[in-house]
């Protein structure tokens, strides 16, 4: 049964208790509970990089032989999380993974999952408490340096620029962040960070307003680098309005078919990202491998990967697979579907 993307797609006794959520599917297998089932909790529905991910999801439980499906709030909200894990929780689902808003607030909810024998992965959160594993495809500080040395080579290594993050509490770009100011503070001193990071980069609204607001205050802005899906879009789009194109350089990981234009135009000079479609797939393969009790190992080939890097201490898993965004490589990656 099929419902927009304002609602859950599902059974219709559900539909209040799950209507702050604008994604999720479930089939006649999971009504019926003869396959395994996993449930991926984006941090938010209905845009394009959750919505790769989304088929991602699909498209390994048709492969693996689960039902999989994924929820997604319609705010970048921790509490419609908590609610989304508390319902999944009384669904008695096998696997639970989710893509933390705000990893504290997360912690209690996971912990009763893991209770009630649900096994939980985590994505984006290193270190998530209650999770089982974290699975990233770069390290928050590789990340955070590989984008400062893009946006440093963008504005000539002088000027200011302003950070934006999806949120201030979302571990892994508080990480990229730290980072990536730390780089510009050792390697290039003719530049310097105005302001504090905004926690707006999964809005594109927010992002814009955000920009236009510092271009007005600080004439010598140069840059911006945006963290979060939405950030270097609202950012491209402030940039353009502003006549600034050729003067603030915007860097930052985006969908490249929600950026594609403003790469063509110069408006985002370039972004790292990892395939939001693989991601999917990947927490599906590793949730059924979780939930059939088979081992995750270091240096294990997984399809589309390679060898992961396992480190069981630190419950981490990192597949390290990522991709330029720039001119030379926007046409292709939209062709793709991203």
């Amino acid at each position: 049964m099929t419902l927009s993307r304002r609602g859950f797609m599902g059974v219709a006794a559900s539909l209040t208790a799950l209507s702050p959520f604008a994604s999720a599917r479930f089939s006649g297998a999971y009504a019926e509970g003869g396959q395994k089932k996993i449930a991926i909790v984006a941090k938010i529905g209905g845009i394009p990089w959750f919505n790769a991910m989304e088929r991602g999801i699909q498209s390994a439980g048709k492969e693996t032989g689960c039902n999989a499906w994924m929820i997604g709030p319609t705010q970048a909200d921790a509490a419609q999380q908590v609610s989304a894990i508390e319902d999944l929780i009384a669904r008695k689902v096998d696997v639970i993974g989710v893509v933390p808003n705000d990893a504290s607030s997360l912690v209690p909810v996971l912990q009763r999952a893991r209770a009630a024998g649900i096994h939980v992965i985590s994505h984006e959160s290193p270190g998530q408490q209650g999770a089982e594993w974290d699975l990233e495809f770069t390290t928050p500080a590789a990340d955070g340096e590989r984008h400062m040395e893009a946006l440093a080579k963008a504005t000539g290594g002088k000027g200011g620029y302003i950070i934006i993050v999806g949120s201030l509490t979302v571990p892994q770009h508080k990480m990229r962040a730290d980072a990536a100011i730390a780089l510009q503070k050792a390697r290039y001193p003719d530049m310097h960070l105005i302001g504090d990071r905004f926690g707006c980069g999964e809005s594109v609204d927010d992002s814009y307003r955000t920009v236009m607001d510092q271009l007005r205050a600080h004439p010598d802005l140069t840059g911006v680098l945006a963290f979060g899906s939405q950030g270097p879009i609202g950012a491209a789009r402030a940039v353009d309005a502003r006549g600034k194109i050729r003067s603030v350089a915007v860097v930052g990981p985006f969908s490249p078919g929600q950026g594609a234009k403003y790469v063509r135009s110069g408006a985002i000079r370039c972004g790292y990202i990892w395939n939001p479609l693989l991601a999917g797939q990947t927490l599906v393969r590793l949730g059924m491998m979780m939930a059939t009790g088979k081992p995750i190992t270091n240096g294990m080939d997984l399809t589309d990967i390679g060898a992961l890097q396992v480190d069981p201490a630190q419950r981490s898993i990192l597949a390290p697979k990522m991709q330029i965004i720039d001119r030379s490589t926007i046409d292709a990656l939209v062709a793709l579907g991203l």
